[in-house]
């Protein structure tokens, strides 16, 4: 998902978002256990899109809305 899409997100949109990365991959971790994930990447992916979304968290949590 595109930055700048994530920046324009409130914060309970980007909270949901996180919970759902967060399920999808414990999901991909278990096939990858079981030898059932075709795309290893995905995995990567989904943690890389777990850290942006908590790293924009963290902004939006210091920022204080005006």
């Amino acid at each position: 998902m595109d930055i700048k899409t994530l920046r324009s997100k409130s914060v309970e949109v980007l909270v949901e978002e996180l919970s759902q990365a967060q399920t999808h991959l414990k999901s991909l971790d278990f096939k990858l256990a079981a030898n059932q994930l075709k795309n290893v990447r995905e995995s990567r992916k989904t943690k890389e899109l777990i850290a942006r979304l908590q790293t924009l968290l963290k902004e939006k949590q210091k920022t204080p809305t005006a």
